[in-house]
């Protein structure tokens, strides 16, 4: 384990001096400053820290000099692709049989890190280069086991002290010309269902969708985004929302607990914080900001030998989807993070 301070780097905030860890998210409504990782199936490490200034802005170029990163042909995935096309193909059975609208299937890829020292934080900065994203953060515990650094687009709550908005992200393609019919329904299905996770913790009458299927370039892709408002009900705080609300509508599908037993029978691997939350909250002020986390990349040092950097990629499956072009999907949203993270990207060859 390497022997590297606490921090947190997110929201446009750094933060320092680690004051307390804990897995209670009902602290986030208590004061101070927290640092959120939600893993997807369970766990929430929730670590206040004492000292938090504006962010003076990443230096990638310098920080990202110290990333040491796996081998391009180093990768290894839990589903290889016919697995994948295998499990698409089973969740189009689960839907043509009526237990399923949609489900988000996944696959978590891996690789030994060369440097055992490696630290997420430059990583991090590689990242903000390479790949920059609305809600881009790192975020290092090393005695709580959290590394993790995200390059996420996708909003998964944030909280302007009793309003309540999230971002969900369906639809993606190279080109505004590539999104089909099929990725604006399954937009509309998953705005559905967050709109009624919210609705259990919202004043009755109070949620509203501002904006639909709205499309948002990101370096290499675009999306489909809508946006999903409204008001807390009175008493209402961070242990109701997140009880209400998670995993994420985006990477679950729906109705959710039908998504989520498919995804357990078809899934090899566990997503971790991949499709979990990562975020920010500061209590004193009661705002807060929670990304979905896709797009990221945690350091497992779990496992014998060296450290794995594991990141995760996935797709939303409907009854029109394409078993291959959906193995496609992975492959672009993996593509340009997996030559960050290998050292063999170079934004500058492109205008962001």
């Amino acid at each position: 384990m390497p022997d590297l301070a606490p921090l947190a780097r997110i929201g446009g905030f750094l933060a320092s001096d680690l004051r307390d860890v804990t897995s209670d998210p009902a602290a986030l409504d208590s004061s101070g400053f927290w640092a959120v990782v939600a893993g997807f199936e369970g766990g929430t490490v929730c670590a206040r820290f004492g000292t938090v200034v504006p962010d003076p802005g990443p230096a990638p170029r310098r920080a990202a000099a110290g990333w040491r990163g796996p081998a391009t042909d180093a990768w290894t995935s839990s589903l290889d692709r016919a697995a994948y096309i295998a499990g698409v193909r089973r969740v189009r059975e689960y839907i043509a049989a009526g237990e399923v609208y949609q489900a988000n299937l996944c696959r978590v890829l891996s690789a030994p890190l060369p440097d055992p020292d490696a630290d997420i934080h430059a990583l991090g900065a590689a990242l903000a280069h390479g790949n920059p994203a609305p809600y881009a953060g790192t975020i290092r515990l090393p005695g709580h086991g959290i590394e993790v650094a995200t390059a996420s687009p996708e909003l998964f709550l944030r909280r302007r002290d009793g309003v309540i908005e999230s971002g969900p992200i369906k639809g993606t393609g190279r080109t505004e010309a590539d999104l089909l019919p099929k990725d604006h329904a399954e937009n509309v299905m998953i705005v559905d269902l967050v709109r009624n996770d919210l609705g259990r913790v919202c004043a009755t009458g109070t949620v509203t969708v501002p904006d639909l299927c709205v499309v948002e370039k990101h370096p290499g892709l675009v999306h489909l985004v809508s946006t999903v408002r409204g008001e807390l009900r009175e008493g209402a705080g961070w242990t109701g929302l997140l009880a209400a609300a998670f995993p994420p509508g985006s990477v679950t599908g729906a109705p959710k607990s039908s998504a989520l037993r498919i995804i357990d029978e078809l899934e090899t691997a566990p997503r971790g914080p991949y499709c979990g939350g990562i975020g920010w909250v500061d209590a004193d002020r009661r705002t807060g900001e929670l990304a979905v986390g896709i797009r990221t990349f945690w350091i497992d040092r779990t496992v014998p030998g060296a450290p794995l950097l594991r990141f995760g990629t996935g797709a939303g499956i409907t009854w029109g989807s394409d078993p291959e072009r959906e193995w496609d999907e992975t492959e672009l949203k993996a593509s340009r993070l997996l030559a960050v993270a290998s050292g063999v990207y170079d934004c500058d060859d492109e205008a962001e």
